[in-house]
């Protein structure tokens, strides 16, 4: 079946640009890989990903797109398929992409209003081995969203789009699969709008001291360090200049895609942090409100 296998990047429209672009290059550990005068491209070092953020100057911080991937142009077009069927409001059909890295796709809003692209064939860049206690993230690791009717968008991903329920916090937060990796996306309730996206970093330590590198430079944390339970993965939380929540993570658990059985944990302090000694909570998190932006397209 034809399904979204992996994320590429999330694009946001931000009103101060300059201080975005600086927070993820020398503050966050991304690096640049393309720019023009109104957008910038931010690649991770450790992995071949060719951009896992896109920067436009707006009049309203928003986001424009986030990308996801099929493993071919036949998945893409199937994918359009679904969408289409779905119901769903298409920006662009399969298309030749003629932003950097190139590749195939097209974009939809989905039900709540977000900007959604699914591409295959886009430009593969080099990566290094990240050392142990560099502190910069390697990839995107998941995404979360927010969305007023959250069962209804469990429901499109997973009969639309091919991803696989893993675990459901209570009755109010699901974590989806789209390939070994316990969750690329998460869902709650709430005005539609992204929550967070958390990247993956090598180890614990490496968590830790991009925790102090962000300190140093002015940007406390939000909310830990700590351990989640669902996907068992370490998590900080933090916000970028334009108010957009980011998350530093680690040793999110592998499941089998196939065969994984989900679970539903009962909420409590020790299920959302079993470490249990970090500084906040999700009360310290953002207030989520309506993105500015639902339903308008970006320019590219």
């Amino acid at each position: 079946m034809s399904r979204v296998t992996e994320i590429r990047y999330v694009g946001y429209g931000v009103e101060d640009f300059d201080a975005e672009r600086a927070f993820y290059t020398q503050d966050w550990g991304l690096e640049e890989v393309a720019a023009s005068d109104d957008y910038v491209w931010f690649k991770t070092q450790g992995h071949d990903e060719h951009h896992v953020v896109r920067l436009h100057k707006s009049a309203a911080n928003h986001v424009e797109v986030i990308a996801f991937a099929a493993d071919s142009r036949e998945d893409v077009e199937a994918l359009h398929g679904k969408v289409v069927a779905a119901g769903c409001k298409v920006i662009f059909a399969p298309r030749d992409l003629d932003a950097p890295g190139g590749g195939h796709g097209f974009r939809f809003f989905s039900p709540d209003g977000l900007p959604f692209e699914i591409s295959t064939g886009v430009e593969r860049l080099g990566k290094r081995e990240v050392a142990r206690w560099e502190g910069v993230p390697v990839k995107i690791s998941h995404i979360v969203m927010h969305s007023p009717d959250h069962q209804a968008l469990v429901a499109f991903f997973t009969d639309v789009l091919g991803f696989k329920v893993s675990d459901w916090l209570g009755d109010f937060m699901c974590f989806l699969r789209c390939n070994e990796a316990h969750h690329r996306v998460a869902i709650l309730p709430g005005p539609p709008c992204l929550n967070h996206v958390a990247y993956d970093m090598l180890s614990v330590d490496d968590m830790m001291r991009g925790i102090h590198r962000l300190k140093q430079r002015g940007t406390d944390l939000r909310w830990g360090p700590g351990r989640h339970t669902a996907g068992n993965n370490t998590f900080s939380y933090f916000t970028t200049p334009a108010g957009f929540a980011v998350e530093y993570t680690s040793e999110l658990e592998d499941v089998d895609f196939e065969t994984h059985q989900h679970r539903v944990h009962v909420p409590g302090p020790q299920v959302m942090d079993q470490w249990g000694i970090g500084v906040g909570g999700p009360q310290t998190m953002p207030h989520p409100a309506p993105d500015a932006r639902l339903f308008q397209a970006a320019d590219a």
